[in-house]
């Protein structure tokens, strides 16, 4: 263990919190679906559109991030939109991208 290492805590609430976080997000579909969203506010309508695949499948994945904590909504007039309601999960997903979705030169 070097010098820095001794400074760092790390809570169990943290570990769990993450733990469940990436296991909510290790889905193929959710990950798709909280790339769409990144750091904006999407309508189930448009994430359906961007993601390509059913409403009712959508809507059941959403659901799931909603429960663990990692989306929250908001309604107006008659469409929903949804939104990483989490700064690190927002963080998080911009790594991913840095690191997984860019071309590398070979």
């Amino acid at each position: 263990m070097n010098s820095t290492d001794s400074h760092i805590l790390y809570e169990d609430s943290d570990i769990n919190r993450a733990a469940w976080c990436l296991k909510a997000m290790s889905h193929p579909l959710r990950l798709k679906i909280l790339c769409v969203l990144g750091s904006n506010s999407i309508s189930v309508q448009d994430i359906v559109e961007k993601v390509g695949t059913s409403q009712s499948n959508i809507s059941q994945h959403l659901a799931i991030m909603r429960d663990k904590g990692i989306l929250d909504f908001k309604k107006e007039a008659n469409r929903v939109y949804y939104y990483i309601d989490d700064e690190r999960v927002i963080h998080l997903i911009q790594m991913m991208r840095g690191v997984f979705c860019t071309s590398l030169p070979l």
